[in-house]
C-alpha cells in the first residue's frame, strides 16, 4: 500500500489501483476509528437536492460500511428536510475528512431504504432516550423555545408510559422505532479516495461503476473502472 514519495509523509495509494475500492475506504474508516482521529470519527457531510432542486448538506454518523455490494448505511427521521430531499431526489453525495491522516473519501450514488430488520437493529441499540427523542422530535419542523422542546420530550415519554430518571440513567426500556424513523442505504456508484500531501500534490483515484436496478430496493452493479486523478 505504501509507495515511497518525495511530496508526503504519509501513506499514497499503490501504483497499480485496486480493482475495488471498497475494501480501501473500509479499512480507512476502520482506521480513523481505531486511532481516535477525532471524536467522531464515522462523521460524514451527506449532500442531498431539495424537491425545489436546491442543494443542502449536513453532517451526520455513518453506521455501516458493506463492501458487497458496495453500500454505506446512516439513520434519521424520514420526515426531516434530508428526508423529504431523498423522496424527491433519492441521490446522495457522501464526503468524509479526516485532518490528522490527510485523507479524504467522497462517496455518491443513488439511494434506497434500509430493510426493516437493519433500522431496528440499529435502533434498538440506542440509548434509551436518544429512542424516545425520535419519537418526541419532529425533527426539521419549528418551535418556539428550548423550553418548549424539552416539554415536547417529556411529554412523549410519559405518553410512551416511561420513566425520564429512569431513561437518563440508562435503564432498560421497550420503546418501539417510530414509523417515521429508519436508514437509508447508499449505493456507491463514484467512489473517491485523496491522500493529502502538505505542498498540494495531492494523490487522487476515482473508481465508477454502473448500476441497474435489480428488484425494487437494490441494483445489480459492473465492475469498477479505476483512475487517477490530477490534484
Amino acid at each position: 500500500m505504501t509507495t515511497p514519495d518525495p511530496y508526503t509523509t504519509h501513506e499514497t495509494l499503490p501504483d497499480t489501483l485496486p480493482d475495488d475500492p471498497m475494501p480501501t475506504l473500509a479499512a480507512w474508516i476502520d482506521e480513523a476509528v481505531a486511532k481516535k482521529v477525532q471524536p467522531n470519527p464515522t462523521a460524514m457531510t451527506v449532500a442531498t437536492v431539495d424537491p425545489d432542486g436546491r442543494p443542502s448538506a449536513r453532517v451526520v454518523l455513518c453506521r455501516a460500511v458493506v463492501q458487497d455490494p458496495g453500500i454505506l448505511r446512516f439513520y434519521t427521521n424520514k420526515l426531516s428536510r434530508k428526508g423529504q430531499a431523498l423522496k424527491a431526489h433519492p441521490y446522495a453525495s457522501l464526503v468524509f475528512h479526516w485532518d490528522a491522516m490527510d485523507r479524504q473519501i467522497r462517496v455518491e450514488g443513488p439511494v434506497t431504504d434500509a430493510t426493516d430488520e437493519e433500522s431496528d437493529a440499529y435502533f434498538n441499540g440506542r440509548h434509551p432516550l436518544s429512542r424516545a427523542g425520535a419519537w418526541a422530535s419532529q425533527q426539521s419542523q419549528p418551535i418556539a423555545s428550548r423550553d418548549d422542546l424539552l416539554a415536547q420530550v417529556m411529554q412523549t415519554v410519559g405518553e410512551l408510559g416511561l420513566n425520564f430518571d429512569q431513561l437518563q440513567d440508562g435503564g432498560e426500556a421497550v420503546i418501539p422505532r417510530p414509523p417515521h424513523w429508519g436508514g437509508y442505504r447508499v449505493w456507491a456508484q463514484r467512489v473517491e479516495l485523496w491522500a493529502g500531501s502538505p505542498v498540494r500534490i495531492h494523490d487522487r483515484a476515482l473508481w465508477t461503476r454502473d448500476l441497474e436496478p435489480d428488484g425494487e430496493d437494490g441494483f445489480r452493479a459492473s465492475p469498477w473502472i479505476s483512475t487517477r486523478l490530477q490534484p
